[in-house]
């Protein structure tokens, strides 16, 4: 049962991460930014959001543990 909660987390994290990517991708290519560039703010809000929820999972365990 555990395993397939944090399966289920780790899935829910991962396409949330994806569509915040896709979003800043496109918002950066409607700004008039290059490929190159787009694909970079891409990647940096996909990191920050993988980060971002590797910190509040860390938090979270420091507190109940």
């Amino acid at each position: 049962m555990t395993v397939a909660v944090v399966l289920l987390a780790t899935a829910l994290v991962i396409v949330v991460a994806l569509l915040a990517a896709a979003g800043a991708g496109t918002l950066a290519r409607m700004d008039g930014a290059t490929y190159p560039a787009a694909l970079t703010r891409a990647a940096v809000t996909f990191a920050a959001v993988i980060t971002l929820a590797a910190a509040v999972t860390a938090a979270l365990a420091d507190l109940f543990a």
